[in-house]
């Protein structure tokens, strides 16, 4: 069996399509909900499982994406495709914006700007705890090897603060992605529309994975909310939840080298009968 796609960073029989226009033609889905729907019986059953396990498997957060833009017509199957996501009596919690070209150049512009400027920095704050307000442990020691696993690709020290936040300001260029994405949530909606939201960005990184593509969702947007909001003339009604770097990844970055460990199954997963 041979997946639909090859990831940048995997030999495979089978390679990533060679452009955009190409994966567009190989990997664009039928849109619709319910009428794409069939039983999964026999061999049919076998590579279905397993184009959608390699596409969950193959997914990383990358940090460094080639210029060859990224169709709309794609991005659109691809937001299409995950609004198939479960919500909560079907209330689709999520609002996304497409940025590309000059959009995605005045916003990156701007949130630069913020970022690389400390006084301006410092009047930025999330409006939501993404993180725990305490770290204990397992977590602590799982978000510090992630970190120091990626500073160690790319050479950065402990002591090296300025490299540190050059890299940490790359976030703010959607890593150089050619399509950068926005998703927002209306204000007066609760936690359990936040978990569906998570579903949906799930949805859109999977899919990205079947047609080649790469992601790497970013909660550092986060913070510079209202820098966001006022470019983009969001309503008062919307919050920023995060954003995501969308296209094709860099073979050649040395950060997209960064496999990250996921703990064993019996460590988290409780069977009983």
């Amino acid at each position: 069996m041979k997946p639909l796609y090859q990831h940048p960073h995997k030999d495979a029989a089978q390679p990533l399509p060679q452009n955009a226009a190409e994966a567009a033609d190989l990997h664009s889905q039928p849109a619709s909900g319910e009428g794409t729907h069939r039983p999964m019986t026999g061999d049919d059953a076998e590579q279905r499982v397993a184009h959608v396990d390699e596409a969950i498997r193959s997914r990383r957060s990358i940090r460094a994406y080639l210029p060859t833009p990224v169709p709309q017509r794609m991005v659109a199957d691809i937001l299409t495709v995950a609004s198939r996501a479960p919500s909560g009596s079907n209330i689709q919690p999520w609002q996304t914006y497409v940025l590309t070209g000059q959009a995605l150049t005045a916003l990156t512009s701007r949130l630069l700007e913020a970022f690389n400027d400390p006084a301006q920095r410092l009047m930025h704050q999330e409006e939501y705890a993404y993180y725990p307000r305490e770290w204990t442990e397992p977590y602590q020691a799982r978000r510090r090897k992630v970190g120091w696993d990626l500073y160690g690709l790319l050479g950065i020290g402990r002591a090296d603060k300025d490299r540190m936040q050059g890299q940490h300001a790359r976030n703010f260029c959607f890593f150089d992605a050619p399509v950068g994405l926005i998703f927002t949530i209306d204000r007066h909606l609760e936690q359990g529309s936040w978990l569906d939201y998570g579903m949906f960005l799930q949805s859109v990184m999977v899919a990205a994975r079947a047609r080649g593509l790469d992601t790497c969702p970013q909660a550092a947007f986060a913070t510079f909310h209202q820098v966001i909001a006022a470019e983009l003339r969001l309503p008062e009604t919307r919050m920023v939840v995060c954003g995501m770097a969308l296209g094709y990844a860099d073979p050649k970055a040395i950060e997209n080298q960064l496999v990250t460990e996921r703990a064993p199954l019996d460590e988290w997963a409780h069977f009983r009968s």
